[in-house]
């Protein structure tokens, strides 16, 4: 029996130019903490972060509802394919190095994945009530620094 290749089992190339867009609230330190994680371990600067709220993001989203637009994180591939909440998890650790394989058992079980996701997202002030006002400052400042940066590179 042979199955469509899903997004995470489809091949990437480690060293591809092609850039994912990773969109985040940038009300959120939390979500900027995250965020910064996952660009640390992005060493070949595949995502290009923007805000939820930015022009970028509101031109990417345009058929959305402002409600909508701001609802959850979001990931767009480079040809325009858009996932969302818990369903960005699999094909954002594909695009990381050794992600291939969480990826895959993340994309197995869905509904977990989405459970997971908006638990997190319904408990993101508590979380990050948790973590030192520095680190999220630092964070912040990184996810800035990267919107920058790959913004203009190739």
């Amino acid at each position: 029996m042979t199955t469509t290749p899903t997004p995470v089992d489809r091949p990437t190339v480690s060293g591809s130019h092609e850039r994912w867009t990773l969109l985040y609230d940038a009300d959120c330190g939390f979500c900027k903490l995250i965020v910064s994680g996952v660009l640390a371990c992005d060493r070949y600067n595949r995502l290009v972060p923007r805000a939820l709220q930015s022009a970028q993001a509101h031109a990417l989203l345009s058929d959305l509802s402002p409600e909508d637009r701001l609802a959850s994180v979001r990931l767009i591939s480079p040809d325009g394919e858009r996932f969302s909440a818990g369903s960005v998890s699999a094909p954002l650790l594909r695009l990381l190095p050794a992600g291939t394989i969480p990826a895959r058992g993340i994309a197995r079980l869905p509904r977990l994945t989405s459970r997971v996701y908006d638990w997190v997202a319904n408990h993101r002030s508590q979380l990050s009530s948790a973590v030192p006002t520095t680190v999220k400052r630092r964070a912040s400042a990184q996810v800035n620094r990267a919107e920058v940066e790959r913004a203009g590179s190739p």
